[in-house]
């Protein structure tokens, strides 16, 4: 199995400026000028090219886009965005992509975006660098701020691209569609959001220790847990391994405090990391007696699907963004360790709050989830939500009440927090492939008479259809 270490892709960006009142204009302007697609996303006021990269049957840009730190007040200054449009024809939908973090600046196409054959802009999520304001103002960083990012940006580009728009992003890209949706429920024609976490009450976790406790196999479990155990146990030593992976790369511990409290981080990751990452499958790679296990199987196994680099100042840095907004707004998950004696935890579920540098304030709002839930349940329309049924983000998914119109959540059994349309039984594979391709209003006939039939539009891409799963913090709180 891969390694589980959260780093995603950093590019250099070039810096530009342009007058708040040019930005605030920007929807207002023709962008019809010109036949070249270049020539057209380029006369968006704020928009400059970064990089075009070649892809056959697409053209492919690497943009910036000026945008304000604060949309509700607009005075205060501007950043620059990356976003990328993977353009294929403006008689086409288009799928807007965010993973919640970095762009990618390699052309990939999302599984909507393969199953309507459309365009598709990916965002850049605000305060992930390059796209973060200078000074950075972190009150800005927040649910409602990214929500109006992805609102300009589709109000500067709907005029180029006006067929039907559809969001979608994984893991907390699917958080941010859906949070998309609440604020600005009229941008889109529909929304699938990927193994979409949905931690309503923060201090409220239960359901994640219900999941340990039953998902995949008993043997599993049991590794797993032993595994996990024995690093605790054999804290002395494996931390001395740990000091000299530290001085050899040099590695620091001033974010969260110490490097025991690091390595404690790690273990306590290592359950939730497989079951994210991993499948039944790869219980074979799991010492299967970790009490007699080598003190080098234990560490290269905790390693493997942990990462002991992550919890360092250098691993936590590029995630500094993802903590705060766990600290502030999204909430994160707390489980408990049955399987360990007490005397072997000392710190337990870290904070966000240990993952952020101690200059950067952290309040944390309790109404902002539950509003995203109370609307999902009673005012969504055209949505899917997908999840995966071994996937521990999945413990507290969205839910669609009375009130919710033409939108679904439906389960990929045995998969992980890798989940997608294809995986789902057949019946639900197809319903949500016909409902998708309705929502970006290219449906077949065939399709719209029999479900049953639809299937992508484009055929599938080895190179752009890779979907590697985002990797990220498991969030403790």
């Amino acid at each position: 199995m891969r390694k589980a270490l959260r780093w995603l892709l950093t590019l250099t960006m070039l810096i530009g400026t342009v007058s708040a009142a040019s930005a605030a204009t920007a929807a207002e302007t023709d962008v019809t000028a010109g036949t070249d697609i270049k020539e057209r996303l380029l006369s968006v006021p704020g928009m400059s090219l970064l990089e075009e990269k070649p892809y056959t049957g697409y053209r492919f840009f690497v943009l910036e886009y000026t945008q304000p730190v604060d949309h509700r007040r607009p005075s205060r200054g501007t950043f620059q965005q990356r976003i990328t449009v993977l353009h294929k024809d403006v008689a086409r939908p288009t799928v807007f992509f965010t993973g919640g973090y970095n762009v990618s600046t390699t052309p990939r196409r999302s599984e909507p975006t393969q199953i309507v054959d459309g365009n598709q802009v990916s965002m850049e999520y605000r305060f992930f660098t390059p796209s973060r304001p200078d000074p950075a103002d972190w009150s800005t960083l927040d649910i409602w701020q990214a929500a109006s990012d992805q609102h300009r940006i589709h109000r500067a580009l709907e005029g180029i691209y006006p067929k039907k728009w559809i969001s979608t992003g994984g893991s907390k890209g699917g958080m941010t569609a859906t949070y998309y949706e609440r604020f600005y429920p009229r941008d889109m024609d529909g929304v699938v959001a990927y193994v979409a976490p949905n931690d309503v009450v923060n201090h409220e976790d239960s359901a994640y220790d219900r999941f340990f406790r039953e998902v995949g196999t008993e043997e599993c479990r049991t590794r797993l847990n032993g595994v996990q155990r024995e690093a605790l146990v054999r804290r002395e030593a494996l931390s001395r391994k740990y000091e000299a992976l530290a001085a050899g790369n040099g590695y620091t511990f001033d974010t969260v405090g110490s490097l025991d409290r690091a390595y404690e981080a790690v273990v306590l990751d290592y359950v939730w990391g497989f079951w994210q990452y991993g499948s039944v499958a790869d219980c074979a790679q799991i010492p299967a007696d970790a009490e007699n296990a080598t003190d080098d199987e234990i560490w290269t196994s905790v390693d493997t699907i942990s990462g002991f680099s992550f919890y360092t100042d250098q691993g936590l840095s590029p995630y500094t963004p993802y903590y705060y907004q766990a600290g502030t707004q999204l909430g994160a998950p707390t489980i408990r360790f049955p399987h360990i004696e007490k005397k072997y935890v000392r710190y337990g579920y870290q904070p966000p709050r240990h993952f952020v540098p101690r200059s950067i304030p952290m309040t944390f709002d309790r109404r902002a989830m539950r509003d995203v839930d109370t609307w999902v349940r009673h005012n969504a329309r055209r949505m899917l939500f997908v999840y995966g049924e071994n996937d521990p983000w999945g413990a507290e998914p969205f839910r669609i009440g009375r009130g919710a119109r033409d939108s679904y959540v439906m389960t990929a059994p045995g998969m992980n927090h890798g989940a997608d349309v294809a995986g789902l039984v057949d019946e639900e594979r197809a319903l949500a492939t016909a409902r998708i391709l309705d929502w970006a209003g290219v449906a077949p006939d065939a399709v719209k008479k029999d479900p049953a039939g639809a299937k992508p539009l484009a055929k599938f891409d080895r190179r752009l259809d890779v979907r590697d799963i985002e990797r990220e913090p498991a969030l403790h709180r």
